[in-house]
């Protein structure tokens, strides 16, 4: 079947000399591999390699046989053309780092509208404004909506955060956070973007901030993987 949608690139991985493997979160079919033979000599071809780097937003006309194999892309433009993020250090290392957490938690090949239209809004915010140092534990804290697990808050007075359980609590258990982590963690509950630059943290805090929020992650989506790119990432921000 011929799709048009919408595209976001996960990822993009060399197959053999000349060809890529493409995983994008689409609007319409959700997530879909696709394999671009020839792409990386192609001089003439409509499709271009440099299309594919973390993140970019895409509109594409695929063939979809929607078998569990790799698909065919037959046209390929940008949506949103980028102004900072590939040319920003610190925007680049977030792009890396965000595309991990998608790849590690969408696997479904199904609509989620609302969650391809957060994604795609966040990452123009991203690409639209300066101080972006606290962008990923929002963006983090927000993902968690899509997928079921976003803070209960309806006790947040109380003097413990419960990472299994998703809640505020009275009594520490083994995955619990407290005092200035939960704090910070409170601070991010219910904001939007435009407000982050109000939240000051050391390079400490936002270390260990990010850390326990992966960690959330392990707790609630199976097989989920710590991001590689997390080191490259906190140095950066360092």
């Amino acid at each position: 079947m011929i799709v048009s949608t919408k595209a976001i690139v996960v990822s993009t991985l060399k197959y053999g000399d000349t060809s890529l493997i493409v995983k994008c979160f689409t609007a319409l079919s959700g997530i879909k591999t696709y394999l671009l033979k020839g792409v990386l000599t192609s001089k003439k071809g409509k499709i271009k390699a440099a299309y594919f780097q973390p993140l970019t937003l895409l509109e594409i006309v695929a063939n979809h046989k929607d078998k569990g194999t790799m698909e065919l892309l037959k046209e390929v433009k940008i949506s949103y053309p980028y102004q900072s993020i590939h040319s920003d250090i610190k925007k680049n290392a977030l792009a890396f780092f965000l595309s991990e957490i998608i790849n590690a938690s969408i696997r479904e090949e199904e609509t989620n509208t609302a969650l391809f239209e957060y994604l795609e809004t966040s990452l123009q915010w991203l690409d639209t404004h300066p101080d972006v140092s606290n962008f990923h534990i929002l963006f983090l804290l927000n993902l968690t909506k899509y997928f079921g697990f976003y803070p209960d808050d309806s006790n947040k007075h109380l003097s413990f955060f419960d990472l299994m359980e998703g809640e505020f609590t009275s009594q520490p258990s083994l995955n619990t956070i407290t005092d200035g982590d939960l704090t910070l963690l409170k601070s991010f509950l219910g904001i939007k973007f435009d407000s982050l630059h109000m939240i000051k943290m050391t390079k400490t805090q936002r270390h260990t901030l990010i850390n326990l929020l992966i960690t959330y992650f392990e707790l609630h989506l199976l097989d989920f993987k710590k991001p590689r790119s997390l080191a490259v990432l906190n140095d950066v921000f360092n």
